[in-house]
């Protein structure tokens, strides 16, 4: 395996999201690990990490209200607190709320209501020290709530001052249509990676269409085109990857198999699997911002270099090659998570849905 480049770039590039929304470096920074879903995190390590992708010149911070139960904020409001004050003034937040839990962390569904988003953004503010969030969106679709409320009550909050720009997550593209007529759309995040391709098809074009940019997340796909993650890996406790097909015996042993083959073309180009997973994200459009989800300053490290990274057409078709479209095996999610992707959702032909 070729080492990897531990050098940061002299000078962080920047993408804008969508026609309407805030100029970011072009990768954030995905702080959900941190605090929760992957097992226990190190507290000291993940401030050093936050601190080393500020200094690195990464400006967009993305996380969850629901993320600990509030944990990720209050990690991310010590970072920027103790941060110098320069890295401090650029960096922005994008928060995603709505997630309802219990005390026992089980999922209890989502909350798209007017009333929920003016409270779950109090909390947010407070939490995070703030007078204001820069994105702000719901993290799935409320099945009973017209989006329309949802976006309109976030759209009185920017009218108020406390959110800048508005944000979608997970949403198929009628909900997308029917957000951007209410008010204007920054960015959709959304899952996007070499082996989670559905977006191209419809979302991805629709975006374009609208003037939304995409945030895209799993870049690696939780580990799993890291190029670090082995067959034979123990999970810790509360890591949800027990639970998602991907990570489960023979597809598991399917998706490794493209990692290799990824790696083998990665290696050629003299970039670790998860430096060329991430370049390819990068290669697909400026109007695409990849959320690295490092937890650790070496991983973090490793992640920037893919912004050195010179694929090329021939190199990108190489990694294509390695691993087509639609070749990963399982689920991105587990089946009762899925049912709660509207960018998953598939619509019937006929004029009324069943």
């Amino acid at each position: 395996m070729p080492a990897t480049p531990t050098a940061t770039p002299t000078a962080m590039p920047v993408r804008r999201l969508g026609a309407a929304g805030p100029e970011v470096s072009a990768l954030g920074l995905g702080c959900m690990g941190m605090s929760a879903l992957y097992g226990e995190a190190d507290r000291s390590e993940s401030l050093a990490t936050l601190h080393a992708a500020l200094d690195a010149g990464i400006t967009l911070l993305d996380t969850g209200d629901f993320y600990g139960m509030g944990h990720n904020e209050l990690l991310i409001a010590e970072a920027l607190r103790t941060a110098p004050p320069a890295a401090r003034e650029k960096a922005l937040t994008s928060v995603k709320f709505g997630a309802l839990r219990a005390p026992d962390g089980s999922w209890l569904g989502y909350d798209g209501r007017p009333a929920a988003v003016k409270n779950f953004l109090a909390h947010s503010l407070q939490r995070l020290g703030t007078d204001h969030i820069d994105i702000y969106r719901l993290s799935r679709v409320d099945p009973d709530v017209p989006i329309e409320e949802t976006v309109g009550a976030i759209a009185e909050a920017v009218q108020a001052g406390h959110v800048r720009h508005i944000g979608l997550s997970e949403a198929g593209p009628e909900t997308i249509r029917r957000a951007a007529a209410v008010a204007p759309i920054a960015d959709l995040q959304i899952e996007y990676s070499l082996i989670s391709r559905g977006i191209e098809e419809e979302i991805l074009p629709l975006c374009r269409e609208l003037g939304i940019g995409i945030t895209a997340y799993g870049v690696l796909s939780r580990g799993l085109l890291s190029g670090h993650w082995s067959a034979d890996r123990r999970l810790a406790p509360g890591d949800f990857r027990a639970a998602v097909p991907r990570f489960d015996g023979e597809h598991l042993n399917r998706n490794l198999a493209l990692v290799e083959e990824l790696r083998t073309v990665a290696a050629g180009h003299g970039l670790s699997v998860a430096q060329t997973a991430i370049a390819w994200v990068l290669a697909q459009g400026e109007d695409i911002v990849p959320l690295i989800g490092a937890r650790r300053r070496d991983r973090l490290s490793e992640a920037l270099g893919a912004l050195d990274a010179r694929l090329g057409a021939d190199g990108l078709a190489a990694v294509e090659r390695a691993v087509p479209a639609g070749a990963a095996s399982g689920d991105r999610y587990p089946a009762h998570q899925m049912a709660h992707l509207d960018s998953e959702r598939r619509r019937p032909t006929a004029p009324e849905e069943s």
